[in-house]
């Protein structure tokens, strides 16, 4: 089965270039230079990973990135130009679950694709697995086999990252998860030091989706300077 790949830059240089890396993987690459073309494609095809660049034309890639949020769940790989922690921030709180600053190494957005893609299709596969597929704690309900999590029954739209954080915090519940063992699990890369200001952002994103808050945690407590953790 192929697997479908949306690529949106306005250079047309680096578009280019993102889809022959791609296609040389053996991926299906739709390939736009504009928000509204990829737009209509996010509609019509059946897709599995987004690549986004922040600067387009017409849409910029966050109104793009919280478009695809309200009826997908891929993953979704922001590009930008800036190396300002303001932008990487505003995607992964618009629900992208990466991003990479230009210029960039193609090799390493393919390696960061298929890191992307392996956890997406391992929580949406209905393959038995001897690990649990189902947790529930304080009437939240995360079911591994077909990725859905409800809170007090009502359905909790999560991104394929967000998810992971909250699976692996489950799964742990009653012990603290530090969070470089959190950004290990999660997005499988090595742990530096702007890495926890990733995890910072995506808990973040959880909390308001939940509406839980840091100060008075329902659902999610800070262990100051340690981690995260549910408690039982």
């Amino acid at each position: 089965m192929g697997i479908n790949i949306l690529v949106v830059d306005d250079e047309q240089t680096i578009a280019d270039l993102i889809e022959v890396y791609l296609k040389n993987e053996g991926f299906t690459v739709f390939k736009f230079y504009n928000g509204q073309d990829a737009l209509k494609c996010v509609r019509t095809e059946k897709l599995e990973l987004a690549i986004l660049d922040v600067m387009l034309p017409d849409i910029d890639g966050f109104a793009l990135c919280q478009k695809i949020r309200e009826y997908h769940n891929f993953p979704v790989i922001m590009l930008t130009a800036k190396e300002e922690e303001v932008d990487k921030i505003t995607g992964l709180t618009l629900g992208a679950d990466d991003y990479m600053t230009k210029p960039f190494q193609p090799l390493e957005l393919v390696a960061r694709v298929k890191a992307q893609l392996r956890r997406f299709i391992k929580y949406n596969s209905g393959e038995p697995l001897r690990e649990e597929k189902l947790i529930e704690f304080s009437g939240v309900v995360l079911d591994k086999d077909s990725h859905e999590c409800t809170l007090n029954e009502k359905p909790l739209a999560l991104t394929p990252t967000e998810f992971s954080i909250l699976w692996v915090l489950g799964v742990n519940q009653g012990r603290v998860v530090s969070s470089e063992h959190l950004f290990h699990e999660v997005w499988g890369d090595k742990y530096f030091k702007n890495s926890n200001n990733t995890v910072m952002v995506h808990i973040r994103h959880l909390r308001e989706k939940m509406h839980d808050s840091a100060e008075h945690p329902k659902y999610i407590k800070t262990v100051w300077g340690v981690g995260y953790k549910i408690e039982k």
